[in-house]
Formats: structure tokens, sequence, C-alpha cells
């Protein structure tokens, strides 16, 4: 009951899209990549299993797909971004480095203990690897923006000299430099 009426205080407060990884002048890019799931369609809601385990989901990844990057594309980049969270920005809920010939993800590839062959699990908001939607109760539907960049280069350190794998979510992808040669998303959306 506390978190329903949390949530319903916390109505209008949302961190919105500006902040979002798509939104960053440095990730802009063609969108020429399309980015699928056979576990939810566009704008559709994300199934249990791929939520967090403590609104009792399984905090399985979801199967995600893509067409054929561009031939120069050396590295992908995974962001999964709640744009409704009651803070300044976005929660990210996944970060990942993906070899560019992986064309799909099979559900739970994005686990941090086990990641899909080809895949590099980085730190998110939340911790390490994929962190299923789980928003507060009440607050009304949250939508859960899965984004795919093809960079031109591979992320090998941060600004700082920092690995990506030890790099804050937002310093790494502030400090992206090279060109995005393509990019996709889908959005999904989970309500309590």
């Amino acid at each position: 009951m506390a978190l329903t009426l949390l949530g319903r205080l916390l109505k209008n407060r949302k961190s919105g899209e500006t902040h979002a990884a798509w939104n960053q002048p440095n990730l802009h890019g063609p969108e020429l990549l399309n980015l699928s799931s056979r576990d939810f369609d566009e704008g559709g809601t994300i199934p249990p299993d791929h939520c967090g385990k403590n609104i009792g989901g399984q905090n399985l990844s979801p199967h995600l797909a893509w067409n054929p990057p561009p031939p120069a594309t050396a590295q992908l980049l995974l962001v999964v971004e709640d744009t409704d969270v009651p803070l300044a920005k976005p929660a990210i809920h996944c970060l990942a480095l993906i070899d560019p010939a992986v064309r799909d993800l099979a559900p739970g590839a994005l686990a941090a203990g086990q990641p899909a062959e080809g895949v590099r699990v980085l730190r998110s908001t939340i911790g390490r690897g994929y962190h299923g939607p789980a928003p507060i109760k009440g607050h009304g539907p949250h939508h859960y923006t899965f984004q795919l960049f093809a960079l031109a280069a591979p992320v090998s350190t941060t600004t700082g000299g920092t690995a990506p794998e030890r790099e804050r979510p937002r310093v790494l992808l502030s400090s992206i430099t090279t060109p995005v040669l393509a990019r996709g998303r889908l959005i999904g959306t989970v309500e309590r």
C-alpha cells in the first residue's frame, strides 16, 4: 500500500527522454538498424519473465534481433533505459558491447555471470548485466528503450583511460567519440 501511495505521489515526476542515450549528440547517426524481439512488439508490454525478480519476474533479458549493421561496424553498443523513472536522468538497466558479427541475442544472453558469446556486459545504473523492469507500483506506465548503436571503432577505454567494464555508465556513454554508423531502438512498457 505504501509503495502504491509513493508511486502516485511521484506520478508527475519522470526522467523523460532528454538525457536518454538516443538523444546524446555523440550517439546520433542514421536509423538503419531494425531492432525487434520475439518477446514483445514495439510499444507492447514486456512479459513478466523479463521483469525484475522483486516484482515476480525472472530478470531474464528478452530475445533481441537486428538486421546486419554497416560493413565498417567495429562494435555494437546496447543500452536499455527506463525513461519514466522518477530521477533526473533515465535509469540504465543494461549496457553491453557486442561483436558486430552477432545478429541476435537469445533470452538470458545479457546475464552478468554468463553472457552470450560475443557479448561484454558492463556496469549499469543498477549493477552489471541485465536488470529487468520493476517500476514503482502506482507510478503509471514505464517505457523501457532498447537502443542499439553500430560504432565505427571499438570502445577500448573512456576519455579518463578507464576500461569500459569499470566505468560508470553515463561517463562511458558521454566519452564515446567514434562515429555512429547506424542505430535502432525498440520500446516496451511495464506498469504495476
